[in-house]
Order: C-alpha cells, then sequence, then structure tokens
C-alpha cells in the first residue's frame, strides 16, 4: 500500500504537472530576459543604472509578496489560488512591455509580472513540498527546477526564431510571449490539490511569523541574505557578454546554453542533497558562483564568455532547488509556504540593493568591480553557512 502513495514517488502528477506549467511559464519569460536589457539600452535609451532600478524594484515587489502569499496560503490551506492568480498576472504583463515608451513604462509592466511571481512562488513551492515524501524533498525540486529551465532554454531559442523573421523589431516578442503564458495557466487547471484543514491560528503580520522558525533555519536564511546582498540580477552577466562583442543572437544562445546545463544539473544534485548535506552542495554552489563572478571581471574573449555561462549554470543547479528544499526542512511542519516566502523576500530585497548597487559600480568605477563585488559576497556568504549551519544540522 505504502509504495502506490504518489508521494512516494518524484515523478508523481503533481510534480510533473507543476513542471509542465513552470516549463510554459518559463518559455514565454526567457525569451524576453535577455532581450529586455538590451531593448531598454537600445530601443528606450536607458543607463545602466535605470536598468538596475528597474530590475532592482520589480524584484522587490515580488520578494515582499512572498511572505504574504506563503503565509496566508499556510493559514488557510490552500496553494492553487494563490498559484493560478500569479501565473495570469505575469502572462499578461508581458506584451505591455513591447508597447512600452519609456523605462518607466518597462518599469510598472515588469512590477505587473514580479506581483505574478510574488503571489504564486511560495504556494506553489509549498505545494511541491507536500506532493511528496521528506526524504525526496531534494529530488522533487531539482526535477521541477529542470524543467522549468527547460522552458528557459527552449524560450531564448524561439526569441531567436522570430528575431530572424523580423530583426528590426523586439517588441514583436512581447506580444507572442502572451501565448506559452496563458498555456501555463490552462495547464494549471488539470493540477488537483489535496484537501487540507485550514489552520486555526489567528491572524498576524507574516512578517512577524520570523519569531516561529527555528535558530537553524534564521541562521541560514541570514547566511544567505548575506550573499543576495551582493548578487546583482543576471542581466548584467548578459549585458558583459554583449559589450565583450557578441551578437544578439549569441547573447540568446549563450543564455539558452546556460539554461541548459542548469536544467540538467538540477535534478542529480536536488537528489545529492537528499543523501549528503544540503549544506556541503550550497556551498560549492557559492563557490563556483565566486569562480565565475571572478572569471567575469577578466574576461575579455567570446570563448571565456561561454565557458563562464556554462559553469554559472551549475552554481544555479547547486543553490536554486536545494535552497528551498533546505528552507522546507529547518522551517516547522506547518510553516511551509512561509518559510520558502521568507527566504524569497530576504532573497529578493537583498537583490534589490545588489542590482542598484551593481548598476553604479558599472557607470561610476567599471563593470569588473560589478563581478568582483559579487565574488566577494559568495565567499563571505560561503564561510558563513559553514559557521551558521553545522553539518549535522543539515544531515538528512
Amino acid at each position: 500500500m505504502e509504495s502506490s502513495d504518489p508521494k512516494n514517488k518524484v515523478l508523481n502528477p503533481t510534480v510533473v504537472k507543476l513542471g509542465i506549467v513552470s516549463f510554459f511559464a518559463d518559455v514565454a519569460s526567457e525569451m524576453l530576459y535577455p532581450i529586455t536589457p538590451i531593448f531598454l539600452t537600445t530601443v528606450l535609451g536607458a543607463s545602466m543604472t535605470s536598468l538596475g532600478v528597474v530590475e532592482g524594484v520589480a524584484e522587490a515587489i515580488s520578494s515582499l509578496l512572498k511572505t504574504y502569499s506563503g503565509n496566508w496560503s499556510d493559514r488557510i490551506s490552500r496553494r492553487k489560488p494563490f498559484v493560478i492568480t500569479g501565473y495570469l498576472l505575469s502572462a499578461l504583463s508581458k506584451p505591455l512591455i513591447g508597447f512600452a515608451g519609456s523605462w518607466g513604462d518597462v518599469l510598472i509592466a515588469r512590477g505587473l509580472d514580479r506581483t505574478g511571481k510574488g503571489i504564486r512562488s511560495a504556494p506553489r513551492d509549498a505545494l511541491l513540498a507536500e506532493a511528496v515524501s521528506s526524504k525526496l524533498i531534494g529530488a522533487a525540486f531539482g526535477w521541477h527546477r529542470a524543467m522549468d529551465t527547460l522552458g528557459a532554454a527552449l524560450g531564448p531559442l524561439l526569441a531567436i526564431y522570430l528575431l530572424s523573421v523580423n530583426s528590426e523589431n523586439l517588441r514583436v516578442l512581447y506580444y507572442w510571449a502572451l501565448v506559452p503564458g496563458l498555456l501555463s495557466v490552462l495547464f494549471l487547471l488539470t493540477i488537483r490539490e489535496r484537501p487540507h484543514y485550514p489552520s486555526k491560528k489567528q491572524w498576524k503580520n507574516p512578517f512577524s511569523s520570523w519569531r516561529d522558525m527555528t535558530p537553524s533555519f534564521k541562521k541560514y536564511v541570514s547566511a544567505w541574505g548575506v550573499f543576495s546582498l551582493t548578487n546583482s540580477s543576471d542581466v548584467f552577466l548578459l549585458m558583459k557578454a554583449k559589450s565583450s562583442g557578441l551578437s544578439t543572437t549569441a547573447v540568446i544562445l549563450i543564455y539558452c546554453a546556460y539554461n541548459l546545463i542548469y536544467a540538467f544539473s538540477s535534478p542529480w544534485l536536488g537528489g545529492l542533497s537528499d543523501r549528503i548535506s544540503r549544506q556541503k552542495v550550497l556551498t560549492g554552489g557559492l563557490v563556483v558562483f565566486a569562480a565565475v563572478y571572478c572569471g567575469f571581471g577578466f574576461a575579455t574573449e567570446a570563448w571565456q564568455i561561454w565557458g563562464l555561462f556554462l559553469t554559472y549554470g551549475l552554481y544555479m543547479g547547486a543553490t536554486d532547488g536545494v535552497g528551498k528544499a533546505l528552507a522546507v526542512d529547518l522551517a516547522p511542519k506547518d510553516l511551509k509556504g512561509t518559510s520558502i516566502g521568507i527566504l524569497g523576500t530576504v532573497t529578493g530585497v537583498s537583490t534589490v540593493i545588489a542590482s542598484v548597487v551593481a548598476g553604479l559600480i558599472w557607470d561610476h568605477v567599471g563593470p569588473s568591480w560589478t563581478f568582483f563585488f559579487g565574488a566577494a559576497g559568495a565567499l563571505l556568504a560561503a564561510a558563513l553557512l559553514m559557521v551558521f549551519t553545522p553539518n549535522k544540522i543539515l544531515k538528512l
């Protein structure tokens, strides 16, 4: 009887369907992600500082909402309504960027997109964690990130095709992105959520839930927050590639290749974190990040940019899903959504600061120092993770 329980299988219907939903959503998002910094700076004439502000503010909106939506979904024991609403808002925001006449218009559209992400992320990840047994959470997150990231790899290829048809009009990409975005919402309707009993806890400010978290969770989030304060948006990596002489098509292809490495490494590294301490996997990912960012600081040739982007995919595979799984491990059982939301909020708010600072460093000090700044933060966070969260706490 136990073996027939879907929770004892990593690739059960809920995990697979959530992966397909994320696949289509990421096709929509990632066909635009490598284009947006180019669109902002070349079509709309925005500065790198403006680019940092757009990405930082958009991420702040997403980050602040993650704790609220995660906590709210914990209290009513419902995940699916938040997930549907979030994916729908993100889908509808895509064509708005195509109509933008200034970087301020893009800021508004990106804010709507990130509002959707903030509403859906923590409840979706909690739904994913609840779909499998505790021994398979790392693998489930790894497989979900793999399916999600395959969409992120296909999206740029679709963008290249559309650009080959009409290379003079970047705006048309934003209109086409609505199609896969709506497909993700339609497929989401086929997912059945397990029935839960609503929490009887009295409502309180979601951010006060920090007091209810375990000491291990607090130490982990604090260490990760230090890293996030120096981990700026990936648009700076894309602009580094563009400024190194790569064509727009080459930038999209390199971003596609990075996502493929990310996708293929996520299931293995997520499963590895189920077998050894998540601390080791996360720390290894931070060391890879530091090495890659140092490399970007010195890189001048196209082949160097390619190698660094491919290696960067391993950092993502070792940290994204694994970090969320660790948050679930260390949090109280009735606060899964809240724990992932808090992690997302701390990460995102810190990224706002990091992105704005990175833009200022790029414009006023030099591009290389933007990447040295990120590398230093990753090494400091790796050391703090080893000190703050002893291996015996994270061993599963």
